[in-house]
């Protein structure tokens, strides 16, 4: 059984790593978003697993998709995580405290994102980057 992963960030680069990285495990399934916009109309359409949502995005930063998208009602909710460079313990709370299951670091490595991910979804803080 795959999960089905939306990755969501401006940087278009920055979403062809995630989601090859990401596609390298068979237990994954990843669609992308360069906006919060496109996220919360793709999130509309069901069927999503997990939410990876950056931070700083122009127009809809992350913490305004996540709001819009935690507005739209889904049931079940979908877990969203913030994938940012702020990781102070305070940030981390306070996304935390906004219903967020995790954040993961950015910069990431591409090669441990999968079990970071994973670790998300089985309820664990991810590992941290080095």
């Amino acid at each position: 059984m795959s999960l089905r992963v939306l990755y969501v960030d401006d940087e278009a680069d920055i979403r062809e790593i995630v989601s090859l990285s990401l596609s390298l495990d068979p237990d994954f399934e990843v669609e992308t978003a360069a906006s919060g916009t496109a996220a919360v109309e793709r999130a509309r359409q069901g069927g999503l697993d997990l939410i990876l949502l950056d931070v700083m995005m122009p127009v809809m930063d992350g913490r305004t998709t996540f709001s819009a998208l935690r507005a739209l009602g889904l049931e079940p909710p979908v877990p969203i995580a913030f994938v940012t460079a702020r990781t102070q313990a305070h940030e981390i709370s306070l996304f935390k405290g906004l219903g967020a299951v995790g954040v993961i670091a950015k910069p990431f490595d591409p090669m441990t994102l999968a079990s970071d991910v994973k670790a998300l979804c089985q309820g664990a803080a991810p590992s941290p980057s080095v």
